[in-house]
């Protein structure tokens, strides 16, 4: 069963047709003005002049021609030309009886199902996850858990950091920490207590010292790099140390955040297809020398950018800026190992699009990956995108930091979280009555619902500010009060079990019975709508369709988490004006109904919001 936007665009169409109107333009769309109808069509305006007529006159004869239906009456007529239409009850209670039934409550399967693989998290072997890494983490799980949900097969992976300049230097601090490699038995005791806190400390020190001008460092770095990517035992042994240490916190990591990949791959997973791919590069005469670097050249013909030199001068050069793929001391970059993993992703899964859930200000880079791609007929550049997002910033509007200035780990950041949920669940008594592990469970569940949901409900594009005791309140749009009115929803659902009051038990599967409506029946009753808060309700639960459509079709999870906030808004409203398990008959039965699909479509889109729901609170 469509939904009711699609079924009104479709009747609208048809009226558009019979006068000889455009009937791209007949789309209904939920009302900006609620108190004039429940949805709008402004087509009128579109196809006045094609017809010679003003936009009123054209919409006086598209209500005109309407006849009423089941789904709703002929169109009232606001300002120059503007079409509204009000539901039918019969049509909401249908269309809310469909989302209570169907296991997908009420939302649309792709119709072509594709192949996707989601490039997210992305964090650094001989680094801790830090906050830096929460939105690649929260956004690519919710990306790749919508895609799945509608159809497609989808492979999420880590996409670690474990390959470039920066084991080098871990290697080389290593050597000077040691006075060299040379004795077998101290480097073996040494790689065996290495614990990802020293990594953490020696890493920045010695970038540091390459930031400071160190070129002794860097330059043995460089070779260091060189040496393991160019196979050494020795270099490989050292790296497996640093890398098992590593994925084991982060794989922690990412549990307690509730992300979880497919793939727990990283960029050394593709360096065995490097060396073939650069053959194949020289080969198609893609690779040019520049200052005894291998480069790619990216830019179209006139492609150009205005570039300032040392000297004050301005100049015209290509943009995008060449693929750096060899560099000259002989070792792969970044860009070359990205292209390597597109060589091995549309070897191992053939995908028909790649999203790389990365911070905006990587876009650069990717294009150059994308066209370098694209030229050496590797895929297509249509289907490669980098689905881009701001930054989560502190109360100075800076990228989040520390009060000490430094970067807060992510362990450190959700522990602060759960901290606060627990003064706030106990603020409401919701100790009172669990045990200590079903406490902690429930402030776990609080704090992350709090990050994500701060996080997901902004458009990714747009960065924010992290409001840790704004984002914890179990009032207003929070994660906290989403879990809340699901919580609440159980409780009654629960009670109402006790008491014997559900006909039936909710029957799962999308049979369909007479007039695409299923059989089976969510909560046993019969859902009639006569309550104006039940109306807004079944309105409510219309528009979960719409929302997933447009958070996948614009990889923006934000859609989902405005209707779960309007929804539950919807949801308390009916709370509050129409009782539950104190009315009779089949009134109670519709109502519960109601709380039953409501909860339905509430824990899923939280879940695809990577957000879980405790049973209690």
């Amino acid at each position: 069963m469509k939904d009711l936007a699609t079924a009104l665009s479709a009747a609208n169409a048809a009226v558009f047709t019979e006068l000889g109107l455009d009937p791209k333009h007949a789309d209904v769309r939920r009302s900006d003005r609620p108190d004039l109808g429940e949805f709008q069509c402004n087509g009128a305006l579109a196809v006045a002049k094609a017809a010679a007529k003003k936009p009123q006159e054209v919409a006086q004869n598209v209500a005109a021609a309407w006849v009423a239906t089941d789904l709703a009456s002929a169109p009232s007529i606001a300002g120059p030309g503007f079409l509204n239409f009000t539901i039918t009850p019969e049509a909401l209670a249908s269309r809310a009886q469909f989302v209570a039934d169907d296991e997908m409550a009420g939302a649309s399967p792709v119709e072509h199902k594709r192949r996707v693989v989601v490039d997210y998290g992305g964090p650094n072997v001989a680094k801790g996850m830090h906050v830096g890494h929460l939105r690649a983490s929260i956004i690519g799980e919710s990306v790749k858990r919508i895609y799945r949900f509608r159809g497609d097969e989808v492979w999420g992976d880590a996409h670690f950091g474990d390959w470039g300049f920066q084991m080098g230097l871990v290697i080389t601090a290593l050597e000077d920490e040691l006075g060299g490699f040379e004795d077998r038995a101290k480097l073996d005791a040494r790689l065996s207590t290495l614990t990802l806190e020293q990594l953490e400390a020696i890493y920045p020190a010695y970038a540091a010292k390459v930031r400071d001008g160190d070129t002794d460092v860097r330059d043995r770095a460089r070779k260091a790099t060189a040496a393991l990517q160019g196979g050494s035992a020795l270099h490989r042994e050292i790296w497996k140390a640093m890398h098992d240490v590593s994925m084991a916190a982060q794989k922690r990591d990412f549990a307690s955040l509730g992300v979880n990949f497919d793939l727990w791959l990283g960029e050394s997973d593709a360096d065995p297809l490097i060396a073939d791919m650069v053959k194949d590069l020289e080969a198609k005469g893609l690779l040019e020398e520049d200052q005894g670097a291998r480069i790619v050249r990216v830019a179209n013909p006139g492609e150009t950018k205005k570039k300032k030199l040392d000297d004050g001068s301005v100049v015209e050069v290509e943009s995008p800026d060449p693929l750096l793929v060899v560099s000259s001391e002989g070792s792969a970059m970044y860009g070359t190992t990205d292209l390597a993993t597109i060589v091995q992703r549309v070897r191992d899964q053939k995908p028909d699009m790649v999203l790389y859930v990365v911070d905006q200000r990587q876009g650069d880079h990717f294009e150059q990956v994308y066209r370098a791609a694209a030229k050496a007929g590797y895929i297509a550049r249509d289907k490669l995108e980098h689905v881009g997002f701001g930054t989560m910033n502190g109360a100075d509007g800076k990228p989040f930091k520390t009060r000490a200035g430094g970067v807060l780990k992510l362990q450190d950041l959700i522990g602060q979280a759960e901290e606060k949920a627990r003064e706030r669940l106990k603020e409401n008594e919701v100790d009172a009555n669990f045990s200590k592990e079903e406490f902690e469970d429930i402030a776990h569940k609080v704090a992350i619902a709090a990050i994500k949901f701060a996080d997901l409900s902004n458009f990714r594009g747009t960065s924010y500010v992290f409001d840790l005791d704004r984002f914890m309140s179990f009032e207003g749009k929070t994660g906290p009060y989403l879990l809340y009115q699901a919580v609440r929803i159980k409780s009654i659902l629960r009670k109402a079990e006790e008491q014997g009051l559900l006909p039936s038990p909710p029957l799962r599967g999308r049979g369909q019975g007479e007039g695409g409506r299923s059989d089976a029946q969510g909560g046993g009753g019969v859902i009639a709508i006569a309550h104006e808060a039940e109306r807004a309700l079944a309105l409510a639960l219309d528009a979960f369709d719409g929302a997933l459509r447009a958070a996948y079709d614009k990889k923006a999870p934000h859609f989902l988490a405005e209707h779960a906030y309007t929804l539950a808004q919807a949801f308390s409203g009916f709370f509050a004006n129409c009782p539950m398990l104190q009315s009779e008959g089949a009134v109670r039965a519709s109502r519960l109904a109601l709380a039953g699909a409501t909860l339905k479509q509430l824990t899923l889109t939280l879940d695809l919001l990577g957000i879980d729901v405790p049973e209690r609170m």
